[in-house]
């Protein structure tokens, strides 16, 4: 993908409120699908079952309910943030309308059918109500139902016995509290996916700024390290002549050893492959050395690791312990860096720990919202192979991060050398 593409992804990419409100608005689609159920509800009981009395006002009351829907509608097709937060309102309408024509073809006439027909759509009240993606709004609805069915029921059905009532109006009262129990499952997954689609968006904001991020600390890298020692050695063979020192030679192959190991290590942090050769063990150690340079602080490592051993979680540790080790550089002023790498049957454990300054919880917070999302991009990385990363201060100073990744083993058949860490 290129960085256009990318920055297109970027500005594309919804943010939690987008993402809610997506939710909100399909919410409101089906409570209009529904409420038009229950309009034609209205109308095929008045046309098939029509009351004894006040059939006339019944009508009346169904077309300012049919007027009143299609300006409901109407009105949540301009968008906008209004329709969602007062879109509840419309239920409290719908429940009078229900409640009203129940109490109204029921108590005129004991013995209507009509009656028995409309109180069953208030079952549909609830549902509409589910809709909502808060909770509270959910049972503000629901509970109001609840009564309205209840005084309904007494009011128009009086002959009917208590514990007929009760029980009718118990299933709705369940009804009511399983829609609450939607409505909560239905916010929190919004949450959730709200919650992806931000990391989503600082991902490719990452992708975007990497390349140019990757090749800065390139030249830097090569700029501070390999570039002074090949000055340095130019210098030393300009200076040269039939008279010069032994110590002159000898000073020039000692820089350009160190040039090629500089080269060596560089190279095995820009392409990971090198893992396929030297395996996870010896990679981090050059990894190590390379920022014990940079960052002046010793390197101790510990290491539990199978010879020859590659798994499948190899270039994702790897990749987790550079930019471990280049925060380290950049902002601990550590002395000394502990580094326990293993390997425990279908677990790998990575834990670099450091003496320097320590970083709080709310550091993290903040570099996250400055920007700086290189730990919590990994973070994602790790949580989506089924692993586990944490930072935390350490006991007394310093900073501990600690890594777990399940992984399998990888078949290796190509000879290497034994994992040493003093050359």
């Amino acid at each position: 993908m290129s960085e256009p593409e990318l920055v297109d992804a970027v500005e594309r990419s919804a943010n939690l409120d987008g993402v809610v409100l997506g939710y909100a608005y399909r919410g409101i689609h089906v409570q209009l699908v529904l409420r038009g159920m229950l309009l034609l509800f209205i109308a095929l009981t008045l046309f098939f079952v029509p009351p004894a009395h006040g059939a006339r006002f019944c009508l009346i009351v169904l077309a300012l309910y049919v007027a009143w829907s299609l300006a409901v509608a109407l009105w949540t097709r301009r968008g906008g943030l209004a329709p969602v937060k007062l879109i509840w309102l419309t239920l409290l309408v719908d429940l009078t309308v229900f409640g009203g024509l129940t109490l109204l073809t029921g108590i005129k006439s004991q013995e209507s059918w009509t009656a028995t027909i409309f109180i069953n759509g208030l079952i549909l009240i609830p549902l509409l109500a589910c809709m909502q993606l808060d909770p509270r709004i959910c049972a503000g609805v629901a509970a109001p139902t609840v009564l309205v069915f209840l005084l309904a029921s007494w009011l128009a059905f009086d002959t009917e016995p208590w514990s007929v009532i009760l029980l009718t109006t118990m299933m709705i009262a369940g009804l009511g509290a399983g829609a609450v129990a939607v409505s909560w499952i239905q916010r929190s997954r919004v949450r959730t996916i709200g919650g992806l689609v931000i990391d989503r968006t600082r991902l490719l904001a990452e992708l975007v700024n990497l390349e140019q991020r990757e090749r800065q600390a390139l030249s830097e890298q090569l700029h501070d390290g390999v570039l002074q020692y090949v000055l340095a050695a130019r210098q030393d063979l300009l200076e040269y002549d039939s008279n010069a020192r032994p110590q002159t030679l000898e000073r020039v192959h000692g820089t350009l050893k160190e040039v090629s190991n500089l080269l060596r290590t560089t190279v095995a942090e820009l392409h990971p492959a090198v893992l396929e050769h030297v395996g996870l063990p010896r990679a981090i150690w050059d990894l190590a050395k390379a920022a014990s340079t940079r960052g002046g602080f010793e390197i101790d490592i510990d290491t539990s690791w199978p010879d020859d051993h590659r798994t499948s979680a190899d270039g994702l540790l790897f990749s987790v312990a550079r930019e471990l080790l280049n925060n380290v550089v950049k902002h601990a002023g550590a002395k000394s860096v502990f580094i326990e790498l293993r390997l425990e049957g279908k677990w790998v454990t990575l834990r670099i720990e450091d003496d320097g300054r320590g970083i709080a919880l709310d550091d993290l917070n903040q570099s996250l919202a400055d920007g700086h999302i290189g730990i919590a991009s990994y973070h994602l990385r790790v949580v989506a192979a089924g692993g586990r990363l944490s930072i935390c201060r350490g006991k007394k100073v310093g900073t501990v991060a600690h890594v777990e990744v399940p992984c399998t083993e990888i078949p290796f058949n190509v000879v290497v050398r034994p994992v040493r860490f003093d050359d």
